[in-house]
């Protein structure tokens, strides 16, 4: 009976939020097919989005890709050790925040950068998979919570 409060103090500590970065500071959330049907009315602006993580870099733990109910799905990228996602977080929910932003990539720009995001991820890579010119948004992530259920 002794242990009881000690077994459940680590179970609520088991099912916590993982909150990290800065704390969200937006209300809701824009749902993503939102942000990508209309990318002019939010490219420069600090968004919330929330969905179900589909990848994260295996490598730095630098960008995770969340996706809707709907498949539609954007990428959340942050600085090289300002934040790191768990790498074993696919399948769970985040809330994410930070600018979203708008990058045109020439056919040049847009191999090297699938060929970085293959060797994040350990797959082969083939050049003739990319078409240029590449318009990529993200989010510039700044905060997160990935939700313990």
């Amino acid at each position: 009976m002794r242990l009881l409060p000690y077994l459940l103090a680590s179970a609520t500590l088991l099912a916590a939020d993982l909150n990290l970065g800065k704390p969200l500071a937006i209300k809701a959330p824009v749902p993503i097919s939102t942000l990508l049907e209309n990318p002019v009315n939010y490219v420069g602006k600090p968004v919330q989005v929330k969905g179900k993580i589909t990848e994260v870099c295996q490598m730095m733990g630098c960008w995770m890709q969340i996706a809707s109910d709907d498949g539609k799905s954007i990428r959340i990228k942050v600085n090289d050790g300002d934040i790191e996602f768990p790498k074993d977080s696919a399948g769970k929910t985040a809330v994410a925040e930070g600018k979203f932003t708008k990058t045109v990539l020439t056919r040049e720009q847009a191999v090297a950068q699938a060929k970085h995001e293959a060797d994040e991820m350990g797959r082969k890579f083939d050049p003739a998979t990319v078409k240029a010119p590449l318009t990529r948004y993200q989010i510039e992530g700044t905060g997160a919570v990935i939700l313990s259920n």
